[in-house]
């Protein structure tokens, strides 16, 4: 039986559909509210609006649920590669053997970047943020390589050079700011493996590979490899929409993912911690701030905008968190330090009432610094992460014939019409130098 809203505006009736997901969220349908009221909606943030139908991860914030294709986020952190991760998000199915195999062989053989792309590099500021040279080059990857015909035959492919590249751009680019010889992928290595090494090896000291961090980053990039319509894979599909290449939209990804509110977030954790150090803070100050309304600091990561019990990724990173810690045979201050916030935090009864719980972007950072990743590459391995969604979503989008170019509304609260004034009869401008 097909279900209606009903709305009622200076005394008109309207009917609107009411449609449902398969798992029981309900939407209204309102593509039809302006042309037969000439109303819009209001909905700053878009967090009451749905922009489209999707099959690829269902997400429940008050249960705590987070699955891809329907499995759950649990058992592919258990079980899968981000690999098959990546597969699967892409594909909509989990790979057999053979074609798994096929996948691992190609992404290694497209991991060597064009030689005329390292100028690109070495022309940037040593200084740069390696998020803005990640999007930058990812863009040019448009100018080496050809833009998408065949969305069915060529995609696999095109999502395949994208995975294995750009983990080998992000590798590189810290390489050259450090002033490093560029390390290139292995083919006996993973994927996840093929990065550690890509990053740290060198030939004065080779990297010795840890099982346990490998196994570490594979499950931070399967728990990151996608999350529904967040602000950065909003971008991919709003660029995407009008018909870019697709370089271009996951390079309007890695932008949006870029800010502190969102891919930034685990950075800010650390950025936290080390202010919390040179402050001189101890963790009951820091607790009594926190709760504070009045008081500016703001505790990161904690709580989620869309979980409100539990983020479930949460509980994997932390197995995860207390794995790597507890082989570091000396922890660092700002680790420590960490870890004393943490069991703070869980044992306060204001944090537990509020439900504020340390959420992925709190363990994830510390993660990412148990394994020597320098704090201003913690967005960059996000973005590497959520690539697989990205392109899963732009793949969607694009195939979806109901889907049309992105066109917000907006409600103008300017001046009303007014006449020209010529510039002669303009009243003086008076500026403020700021000079004493």
């Amino acid at each position: 039986m097909t279900q209606s809203a009903t709305l009622t505006i200076d005394g008109k009736t309207y009917e609107l559909p009411v449609i449902q997901g398969s798992e029981g969220e309900r939407a209204i349908d309102i593509r039809k509210l302006r042309q037969d009221t000439g109303l819009i909606t209001f909905d700053p943030g878009f967090g009451n609006t749905g922009s489209c139908k999707s099959a690829i991860t269902f997400m429940n914030g008050e249960k705590g649920i987070l699955r891809y294709r329907g499995i759950p986020i649990e058992q592919l952190a258990e079980n899968s590669t981000f690999v098959e991760t990546a597969y699967l998000l892409i594909n909509g199915n989990l790979p057999d053997r053979k074609t798994l195999t096929r996948t691992s062989v190609m992404l290694s053989d497209f991991s060597l970047l064009h030689e005329d792309m390292k100028f690109f590099y070495q022309n940037f500021p040593r200084k740069a943020h390696p998020m803005g040279i990640l999007s930058a080059m990812v863009n040019a990857l448009r100018s080496f390589y050809p833009e998408l015909i065949d969305l069915d035959e060529d995609l696999n492919f095109t999502f395949l050079r994208l995975i294995s590249k750009v983990r080998t751009m992000a590798a590189m680019a810290y390489k050259i700011s450090r002033g490093h010889k560029v390390v290139y992928p292995r083919p006996d290595y993973s994927y996840c493996a093929n990065f550690l090494h890509m990053m740290f090896d060198s030939p004065v000291i080779p990297y010795q590979m840890d099982d346990d961090l490998v196994d570490a980053l594979n499950v931070f990039w399967i728990l990151h490899a996608d999350h529904e319509q967040n602000c950065s894979t909003a971008a991919v599909r709003v660029v995407g929409s009008g018909k870019v290449n697709i370089y271009a939209a996951l390079s309007a990804g890695i932008s949006a993912l870029w800010g502190p509110l969102h891919g930034g977030a685990n950075q800010a954790v650390i950025q936290m911690l080390e202010s919390i150090q040179q402050e001189g803070l101890s963790i009951p100050q820091v607790i009594a701030k926190a709760k504070d309304k009045n008081d500016p600091f703001r505790l990161m990561g904690f709580g989620h905008r869309v979980y409100k019990t539990y983020d479930p990724r949460a509980k994997i990173m932390k197995k995860i968190c207390d794995k790597v810690l507890s082989r570091c045979k000396h922890l660092d201050s700002l680790l420590n330090t960490a870890m004393e916030l943490e069991a703070a935090a869980l044992s306060d009864a204001y944090f537990q009432e509020k439900n504020l719980y340390p959420n992925v972007d709190f363990y994830s950072g510390i993660v990412l610094r148990a394994m020597g990743i320098p704090t201003n590459m913690f967005t960059v391995m996000f973005a590497i992460g959520r690539l697989p969604g990205w392109i899963a979503q732009w793949r969607e989008d694009m195939l979806d014939s109901n889907q049309k170019i992105s066109r917000p509304r907006q409600i103008y609260m300017g001046e009303n019409i007014r006449d020209y004034t010529p510039i002669d009869e303009r009243p003086a401008t008076i500026y403020h130098t700021g000079a004493h």
